[in-house]
């Protein structure tokens, strides 16, 4: 799965790496612990050009009785798109971009403790999770827009540490992904595949990040020793 991840660049880097209109709402930038359920910078194309908006972590499908359904809807496993019900519409029509420079993933060591480790492409780029959104609609006639990060099988880097891994798109698949015309699922698919591991690399990081409330450079220090 993928419950924790960080975008530590400025709002400009943002704007500048996908050519995308100013959101309405503003929104602070760099986040080091970014955890479910809190709203974050996604991308989206409305047919015409990239638009960045705040989306809240955690699909809440149009027809749930309240938001705490997004709360258990935070991934969306690649294989099931087609067949579940919260996610199949959304994957057809509705999909949008995540950016991050890294996430984090806990592993389970000899014992049973989980130590956390921060993974990052070599290179030290941003790159866009893949994700589908949705618009929810409260009995007081209130909006929630959301989303889940899609995920798929590890890679061999990430197969040591845990047994999902968030999709990573190349920035040459971006646009194919946020194209609202191309419904083909078997195409899009195509895209749901896990990025390459001699691309990417994973170090351990200190327990506190464990708790939302750290959010800070401390975050993404490397465990020693």
């Amino acid at each position: 799965m993928c419950g924790r991840y960080t975008i530590t660049i400025t709002f400009e880097e943002l704007m500048m790496r996908y050519f995308a209109d100013i959101p309405s709402v503003p929104f602070h930038l760099p986040r080091y612990n970014v955890a479910p359920t809190q709203m974050m910078p996604a991308v989206v194309n409305d047919g015409r050009r990239n638009r960045l908006g705040l989306l809240r972590w955690g699909l809440i499908p149009p027809w749930a009785a309240d938001e705490k359904a997004g709360n258990r809807m935070i991934n969306a496993r690649a294989e099931t798109l087609e067949d579940r019900p919260a996610y199949r519409e959304a994957f057809r029509r509705r999909r949008c971009l995540i950016p991050a420079d890294g996430f984090y993933e806990w592993k389970t060591v000899p014992g049973g403790a989980k130590r956390p480790y921060r993974i990052v492409l070599k290179s030290g780029e941003l790159f866009s999770m893949a994700a589908l959104y949705e618009t929810w609609t409260s009995p007081d006639g209130g909006k929630v827009s959301s989303f889940a990060i899609v995920t798929t099988e590890p890679n061999g880097l990430m197969a040591d540490i845990h047994d999902r891994m968030p999709v990573i798109l190349r920035p040459a698949d971006e646009a194919l992904w946020l194209n609202r015309d191309e419904q083909d699922p078997g195409r899009l698919k195509e895209l749901l595949i896990p990025y390459p591991q001699e691309e990417m690399d994973a170090y351990e990081v200190h327990q506190r990040v464990g708790s939302p409330a750290n959010d800070d450079p401390a975050c993404l220090e490397k465990v020693t020793g």
